[in-house]
């Protein structure tokens, strides 16, 4: 598994939730619901790949 690319998801999944927070005045009302979704989906996963990761170290 690369590393680097799964570094790269989760720095940006993390990124997205933190701007969608930021700017959540900002953002449409009818794209808001759709954007949050969207970076929790992304987020969950990123925990996921973090654990994994984690999980499969030591092989």
């Amino acid at each position: 598994m690369d590393i680097t690319s799964t570094i790269i998801f989760i720095i940006a999944a993390f990124s997205l939730g933190g701007i969608i927070l930021m700017q959540r005045n900002n953002i449409p009302a009818s794209l808001r619901r759709g954007l949050a979704i969207a970076a929790i989906v992304f987020i969950a996963f990123a925990f996921f790949l973090i654990v994994y990761s984690l999980t499969t170290m030591g092989s």
